[in-house]
């Protein structure tokens, strides 16, 4: 489970703070950072899973330091506990800002109460899971370095740090962006989940077990639905199938022929049941939009009793007067930018719920800071 949130110099989060719960819930107004958090923990993972180099301008930009800073490092760290292990890993991040160049200062993480990994300025020290020193080699500044190391018998702390954040599922739905046909696989939903169907595909072939609740769960919330299919269009090329049922006539669409509600509420439910077991953590951004009101509720439900047992660990933004009052009170972090500009992060106060307001009231009316 990731703990706690460490972020210095990137954007509005200056020397900022966020703890996490097995569940949390995002809250405060517009321009607070609520997506910037997000941002910088996809950025994080695609570094440590390889996907993106800072030479290529693809994770901390420096457009990302913070305006009225003349600092050029940014600081990046979390806190991670697994099982008995408990993990600190840090990133600086050195930016030029004549040349708008940037690159890895320091990366380094810790478990177990010792060192696994360190590299400063492109030289790496690696260290065996009891700490002793290991291999030493150079390694290439504008990339993560622990990207790039390989398992062995002898980290295996390492490697499931590694593996905790390769099941990181950053996403804000954008149902118009979905693409209908797959020519590969995606181990993953994307940022804005507009590869679902490459993921879906590839769950189909690693996990099928997942399939029938996940198939049942949707008959139940999308009226007329019965089925999920991929169907062959090329030679490589599947296109997602929704097949419905209606007074006994059968057809079917693409998904790109339903509702951009539809789309977003198999996606929803997906992230759910596709997820299962397999020590996902997710982020999700705004995933009320494109929902009816009715259906918010029982995806709700839904994802509250599979937290902490289905899926490890779930952080949600949201403005939604639904997920405020549903979430808000035992697990809401409200986001608040200070009088100098910087961001804080606390819990809000509830004290006037008892005098019949609800906290999405309080927020609106500013009295939950």
């Amino acid at each position: 489970m990731l703990q706690k949130l460490y972020v210095d110099n990137y954007k509005c989060l200056v020397n900022f703070e966020l703890p996490l719960q097995e569940l949390s819930l995002l809250l405060g107004p517009n321009g607070v950072a609520k997506t910037s958090v997000l941002d910088v923990v996809h950025a994080l993972a695609m570094l440590l899973d390889g996907d993106a180099r800072l030479a290529d301008a693809e994770v901390f930009p420096s457009r990302t330091l913070t305006r009225w800073q003349q600092r050029d490092i940014q600081v990046f760290e979390i806190h991670v506990r697994l099982e008995i292990d408990s993990f600190i890993y840090r990133l600086e991040v050195e930016h030029e800002r004549l040349t708008r160049r940037a690159r890895i200062h320091l990366e380094r993480l810790t478990g177990g109460g010792g060192p696994l990994f360190e590299c400063t300025q492109g030289e790496v020290r690696l260290y065996r899971d009891d700490h002793s020193e290991g291999p030493r080699f150079s390694a290439d500044w504008s990339e993560s370095a622990l990207a790039r190391v390989a398992p062995r018998a002898d980290n295996t702390r390492l490697t499931s740090f590694m593996e905790f954040m390769k099941g990181i599922i950053v996403c804000g739905i954008d149902p118009p962006g979905f693409r209908t046909e797959s020519r590969g696989e995606s181990r993953i939903p994307k940022r804005d989940a507009h590869n679902f169907a490459n993921w879906y595909r590839h769950v189909v072939q690693e996990r099928p077990d997942l399939i029938p609740s996940f198939t049942n769960t949707l008959r139940a919330v999308i009226d007329g639905l019965t089925a999920i299919r991929l169907e062959k269009v090329g030679q490589d090329t599947r296109a997602l199938m929704v097949v419905f049922d209606e007074g006994g006539k059968r057809y079917e669409l693409r998904l790109d022929e339903i509702s951009d509600g539809q789309r977003a509420l198999i996606t929803l439910y997906a992230l759910i049941h596709l997820t299962e077991g397999q020590r996902h953590t997710l982020f999700l951004d705004e995933p009320d939009n494109y929902v009816a009101l009715p259906e918010i509720q029982p995806w709700l439900m839904a994802l509250t009793d599979a937290c902490g047992e289905v899926v490890s660990q779930v952080v949600v933004c949201s403005h939604h007067p639904e997920l405020i009052d549903y979430l808000g009170g035992d697990s809401g972090l409200l986001l608040q930018r200070e009088k100098s500009g910087v961001v804080t992060a606390r819990k809000p106060e509830v004290e006037r719920l008892d005098g019949g307001l609800k906290l999405s009231e309080l927020i609106a009316r500013g009295w939950a800071g």
